[in-house]
């Protein structure tokens, strides 16, 4: 083979090939165990994307002619692992009621009902029982009435074994070690809670014990018709059907969990503005976030551009030792500043309250006007230093020509700045104070470590805070409270990335702008 010049290139060495085809084949191994998984769970799509991006790699790596797309690929693969992946998941969730109680699939969710409402019959039969374990896991041999040996776990049904008896009771199966009843004392809980079911079918019941010696079958008081997809209370004869959001409902519009996720469309969207509880909060937090933003942004430049001006006069002496002190808070780590704010600001034991204010008690964090404040001022704190060293280089960029010709002109300092410096500042300072304000628009750390979103509004119908901004109200929604709703959360997400998106354009065009005066 031969260059474009016509020299002859070098083949790579059979080591290297040898070590291509290697890092290829386990990669691609570990792609088909991948996919393989997710047939196994019925997500054929992402197996079938998975197994087309390992051959689409392979060919890639292993052409000579493709040696742009190799250096490009990776940086795809992770774009399209953290990026494309993430943000479609969140959008697919945002049409779904994946929440508390809808987590599962229906045949999950059938097995979950059937298992948490079994109950020991008064004529069950009983079986000899010996707790053994195995590793960490816990397990029923028992002695059927029969005289086989039966063993099964919380997450294996019974089976027969090949054990050890005495007695005319099984007391030992190799692989598990036999617990004596001073252990099984010990862990009295873990053996009470333990259910081994008969069969693969948890309507068919499950073993379980009360004192380490017997087990006794407990029996589903539900039962579900496949064919008709009816679950019915046995001992009421009440009958629950799918009601189509996810859940049976009974005829009295009794909803029964858990229930299994299903596509809402866009109930989750509709809810947001719909509902009083939700929409109420979602409004305000919504202005709150853009306030918070947007004074967030005009107090850290406001301030970064007065230290940078007043620390930018030649005539200053030992401007170095000041811009250090400046630069001292952007020096240390945000979320620890942040956590001693919040320590300091505390209304009974703060060094605001105690020392500064002489034993004072004002409630910084707890009143929903002075935590709003607070927050700012903790972010003012931490902010202010980036955009001093921004500025001052901003300012020392001006040429000093333009300044003298000022000066020659007659034109006074305040005039000098607002005419010449300020103009010049916000076209190289523009795509900053636009990149800043998206960063305070979710800026999670200060909310959540200075006041956790509160005082919390108890009015609410969703877990949120005065001081809660869009991103932690997302937090809240999803990970937070009894209920769950990731559903919920994800389509806050979607209306929060179309609110920046919205901004971030106008801004840019306005930057724009700035660039044509110039």
């Amino acid at each position: 083979m031969t260059d474009l010049q016509g020299a002859p290139t070098r083949s790579p060495g059979v080591g290297a090939l040898v070590a291509k085809i290697s890092v290829l084949g386990g990669l691609d191994a570990i792609a088909v165990f991948l996919a393989a998984v997710l047939v196994g769970r019925g997500d054929y799509t992402v197996a079938a994307l998975v197994v087309v991006g390992a051959i689409i790699l392979t060919v890639i790596y292993l052409s000579e002619r493709l040696l742009p797309a190799k250096y490009i690929a990776p940086g795809l693969v992770f774009l399209a692992i953290f990026q494309v992946f993430v943000i479609g998941y969140t959008v697919y969730i945002a049409f779904t009621n994946y929440s508390t109680g809808h987590i599962l699939t229906q045949d999950q969710a059938v097995e979950a009902l059937l298992s948490q409402s079994q109950s020991r019959l008064p004529d069950s039969p009983s079986y000899p029982l010996t707790v053994v374990e195995s590793g960490t896991q816990l397990g029923f041999l028992v002695t059927a009435p029969n005289g086989t040996a039966l063993l099964g776990t919380e997450e294996s049904p019974l089976k027969p074994v090949d054990a050890s008896f005495a007695n005319g009771q099984a007391v030992a199966v190799d692989g598990y070690t036999s617990l004596r009843f001073a252990d099984i004392l010990g862990r009295q809980d873990e053996v009470s809670s333990l259910a081994v079911p008969l069969s693969d079918s948890a309507a068919d019941g499950s073993l379980r014990t009360l004192d380490g010696r017997t087990a006794y079958e407990y029996t589903s008081s539900l039962s579900f018709d496949s064919t008709t997809g009816v679950l019915t209370d046995t001992t009421t004869g009440e009958s629950y059907r799918d009601g189509g959001e996810g859940s049976f409902v009974g005829e009295d519009g009794t909803e029964i969990l858990p229930g299994w996720q299903v596509n809402v469309g866009l109930d989750n969207f509709a809810r947001a503005v719909s509902e009083p509880s939700i929409r109420g909060p979602l409004v305000y937090v919504t202005a709150w976030t853009i306030a918070f933003a947007t004074l967030s942004v005009g107090i850290i430049f406001a301030l970064g551009l007065l230290m940078a001006l007043l620390f930018n006069d030649p005539s200053m002496r030992g401007r170095t030792a000041y811009r250090i002190v400046m630069v001292l808070p952007y020096a240390f780590p945000a979320f620890l500043g942040a956590m001693v704010w919040s320590g300091m600001l505390s209304q009974s034991f703060g060094f605001i309250n105690q020392v500064v204010l002489g034993g004072a008690s004002i409630p910084w964090l707890t009143d929903p006007t002075l935590a709003k404040v607070s927050v700012l001022m903790v972010n003012l704190w931490l902010g202010f230093p980036y955009m001093f060293l921004v500025a001052t280089g901003a300012l020392q960029a001006i040429p000093g020509e333009v300044r003298e010709a000022a000066r020659m002109d007659g034109t006074s300092r305040l005039q000098m700045l607002r005419h010449i410096e300020l103009p010049l500042l916000l076209i190289s300072m523009a795509p900053i104070l636009i990149a800043t304000f998206a960063f305070n628009f979710n800026n999670f750390n200060v909310i959540y470590l200075v006041t956790g979103g509160g005082p919390r509004d108890t009015g609410a119908g969703i877990p949120v805070g005065h001081t809660d901004i869009l991103i932690s109200l997302v937090y809240k929604v999803a990970f937070t409270g009894q209920n769950r709703d990731y559903g919920l959360a994800s389509a806050f997400s979607i209306l929060i990335f179309i609110v920046v998106a919205v901004i971030s354009v106008i801004s840019f065009r306005r930057t724009k702008t700035l660039e044509e005066i110039n």
